[in-house]
């Protein structure tokens, strides 16, 4: 069966830097086996599904589900494929039952996508950040095998937080933008509790574009460490966890992160805190439409 086909490059205006997300339209009637094979063969971060929502999801606002993948798992939240699949279902000629906003139902429940304009009249998209799943300190020996997995010592760690929405995020906070940059997972061993954010402030919040941070995110994939270009399930729990001052470091409710740098990206993220719900939004772009038949 063919099926319309979308590729959009999220946090980014220009195409090739930001993060590409692959999405499947009208996706029902494939079996999670071919779900799988798919995203693996994108070799993509994440391949996402678009499917009508669950009778509860939608009598509860929701505007379709999605089913979200690595090459190698399935996950239940993940901050760019919301972006990226919220704008291909709209260019798809999706119409949300609410003005303003779409409602995505996905493993970690309902997710709220704002839809505003920037100063240049284009639309910009931000999603809600949902509940941590796991908060709070982290613990020494975690501590110390999370540091030395991006080769660093627990000592260059200013401070560090579980800020896991779903994916299983621990963020680390370095001295400044400089030690985030020069992080490495070469040569690393594979005892890193969780996946691994990292995040340093450029020197009086001059980074580009007026970039208060630069972020980078470190996973696991089938044994190896790989490096994500622009994070926004990472850069959620990061502004939920820096705007709330709970951290050593508190950053204002509304900045710009950057991120990707160090892949030859120019992400941008924006972070805004209302009261206590944290927006996470950016530029979208489509990269390519067609069909695939699968």
């Amino acid at each position: 069966m063919t099926r319309r086909f979308t590729q959009v490059d999220v946090f980014t205006r220009e195409l090739t830097r930001g993060n590409a997300v692959a999405v499947v339209h009208d996706a029902d009637g494939l079996d999670d086996d071919a779900l799988r094979a798919f995203a693996r063969w994108t070799q993509l971060s994440e391949t996402t599904f678009l499917l009508p929502p669950t009778p509860q999801g939608a009598a509860d606002g929701a505007d379709y589900r999605l089913r979200i993948f690595t090459p190698g798992r399935e996950l239940p939240f993940a901050g760019h494929p919301t972006l990226g699949s919220a704008r291909a279902w709209l260019e798809a000629g999706g119409v949300p039952q609410r003005d303003g906003v779409v409602v995505q139902e996905c493993g970690a429940g309902l997710v709220t996508v704002r839809r505003s304009l920037d100063d240049d009249d284009r639309e910009v998209l931000a999603f809600e950040a949902p509940p941590l799943v796991r908060r709070g300190p982290v613990d020494p020996a975690d501590l110390v095998a999370a540091a030395s997995s991006v080769g660093l010592r627990a000592g260059d760690v200013l401070d560090a937080a579980w800020v896991d929405n779903g994916p299983g995020w621990v963020a680390l906070l370095l001295e400044d933008a400089h030690a985030v940059l020069a992080a490495s997972t070469r040569g690393a061993g594979q005892d890193g509790p969780s996946d691994i954010g990292l995040v340093g402030a450029h020197p009086g919040g001059t980074g580009p574009d007026g970039a208060a941070v630069e972020v980078r995110a470190f996973a696991r994939e089938d044994g190896a460490w790989w490096e994500d270009p622009v994070t926004g399930s990472l850069n959620a729990g990061v502004g939920q966890w820096l705007t709330s001052g709970e951290a050593t470091v508190r950053l204002p409710d509304r900045y710009t992160a950057s991120q990707g740098t160090a892949l030859g990206r120019r992400g941008r993220v924006h972070v805004a805190r209302e009261g206590e719900r944290v927006w996470v939004g950016g530029a979208t772009v489509v990269g390519v439409s067609g069909s695939v038949t699968l």
